[in-house]
């Protein structure tokens, strides 16, 4: 199944979404028996894939280790007051084995929801974790040498690193360099050929199932990650010519030639992923500069040549982020979303975020605090999904605009961020005053969009209308004055 560029992504919560869908179709609802009815409805909002988080088998292992967790608790009393151990489910990304989780179903559950979703013109994504799996994943009795080992000394030099199996085999938790171990996981040796295979295996697997994967923290595999995480434990000269990820995407696209990869990637490697044979990147640097409110540096930033653009992953929030409207408040988090939703790329919208929800859940919880929607977001979002779904946002070409002074010493206009959409006589302009100060400036239209002799502007988030002579426009630019964070989506309607 192919999906057109610049596609919208909504991420849902496999354990916590579907109980909300109990609520509204009835208590013995599965995600294969959801009606048609509100796939269609999901596809008439604009969304072209689904992300469906956490649908992998969970660890018993895992679960002990979230009820352990000190940290972890107190986020739970954040985020569910009240919470109890029936509450925790462990955690999605300690894989226990590449099987549906029991509160999802069955493989052939899993085959009639992709049918469903495809019918309705959605694909589906599902997680690939390469860098590890759960501490008491069959593997670890099985096949030790798939996992980073570690000698008695090491273990006791380190006791926090490393995890004795049954077997007596010492093996290493999963970590990033930056940051403590995952305790409940072990280290995948991804300089062992055996456990590349097994991996591969995996994804292979994973895509007769889906269209695509959301492969978590996907540059610690890279080779020059991997070794400056594990050198000191791996044998030398183990290096492989090759890396994993070039290996993996050819062998998947070689028998589903369509289907999608989505690195979460950080730390500048997004590139180089993109280069080997990623469809689309995160980009958290766009992520930092709207929550940091740098219109100058946001403009900078997307000055990147179009193939990375458009492979890029917009957002504002998602599973590990804070709430955006908690996180950035909430008009701020408005003109941060069409920020993240008109420019080229993968637009990811998280469940709960058209709603203005406010609490982030952690993802080892299967339970979350109800709240009530907030119509003004809620409003919001319609529009923007409805501006953004539309040919022109998918297969029109994409140009950044730069603001001009409203009048000689009028600095505000640095507070703009401005582009078009365009194709052939049709274009859309999007201006947004991105700071808490009271902002004019001008735009300068490429000439070539000015193809009548007066121009009326349609603002859709309110419905107004705007008519300005092509002489002035070419003249003097569109004028434009904005209250902070206000935000203007306009299409060009006729005269």
């Amino acid at each position: 199944m192919r999906f057109h560029s610049n596609p919208a992504l909504l991420e849902v919560n496999m354990i916590t979404c579907l109980e909300d869908l109990k609520r509204e179709y009835g208590e013995q609802t599965t995600w294969s028996s959801i009606p048609d009815e509100y796939w269609t409805r999901l596809a008439g909002k604009g969304y072209s894939l689904l992300w469906l988080m956490g649908i992998w088998e969970r660890s018993p292992g895992s679960r002990m280790c979230a009820l352990s967790e000190q940290g972890l608790l107190r986020e739970y009393g954040h985020a569910l007051p009240g919470w109890n151990k029936a509450d925790v489910a462990g955690s999605p990304y300690a894989v226990h084995a590449y099987n549906p989780d029991s509160a999802f179903g069955t493989e052939k559950d899993l085959a009639a929801l992709k049918k469903n979703l495809n019918n309705a013109g959605i694909g589906l994504i599902l997680d690939f974790v390469p860098n590890h799996l759960a501490l008491d994943h069959p593997w670890t009795l099985s096949n030790p040498n798939f996992f980073v080992r570690a000698a008695k000394e090491e273990h006791e030099k380190n006791p926090h690193m490393f995890i004795t199996t049954q077997n007596g085999d010492i093996l290493a938790h999963g970590k990033d360099p930056y940051f403590p171990p995952w305790k409940d996981t072990v280290q995948i040796n991804y300089f062992m050929p055996e456990a590349r295979k097994a991996m591969i295996d995996i994804l292979m697997e994973i895509a007769r199932h889906a269209d695509g994967v959301r492969c978590d923290m996907a540059m610690l595999v890279l080779n020059s990650v991997f070794e400056k995480t594990w050198g000191c434990l791996l044998e030398e000269k183990s290096r492989p010519e090759r890396e994993f990820w070039s290996e993996a995407i050819q062998k998947v696209k070689e028998h589903h030639p369509d289907f999608i990869f989505i690195a979460e990637a950080y730390w500048d490697l997004e590139w180089k992923l993109q280069q080997l044979g990623f469809d689309y990147t995160y980009d958290k640097k766009l992520y930092d500069l709207v929550l940091n409110a740098f219109p100058g540096q946001i403009h900078d930033h997307l000055k990147a040549g179009h193939d990375y653009q458009r492979r890029s992953v917009r957002f504002i929030e998602n599973h590990d982020e804070p709430r955006a409207a908690a996180a950035f408040g909430r008009k701020k988090s408005m003109a941060a979303a069409v920020v993240a939703a008109t420019v080229p790329g993968m637009h990811l919208f998280h469940e709960g975020q058209d709603l203005g929800t406010s609490r982030r859940l952690p993802v080892q919880l299967k339970r979350r605090l109800q709240e009530n929607p907030d119509h003004e977001i809620q409003v919001f979002y319609d529009t923007l999904l409805n501006y953004i779904n539309h040919g022109l946002m998918h297969s029109g070409r994409w140009e950044l605009m730069n603001p001009a002074p409203a009048w000689e010493e009028n600095l505000t206009y640095h507070n703009l961020l401005s582009w078009v959409w365009h194709q052939e006589n049709m274009f859309r302009l999007i201006v947004i005053n991105y700071s808490e100060e009271h902002s004019q400036g001008r735009v300068y239209l490429p000439k070539n969009l000015i193809q009548e002799d007066t121009m009326v502007f349609h603002e859709c988030l309110t419905d107004a209308f705007y008519a300005r002579k092509a002489s002035d426009l070419i003249r003097y630019g569109l004028y434009l004055d904005l209250y902070p964070w206000q935000t203007h989506l306009f299409e060009i309607a006729s005269p």
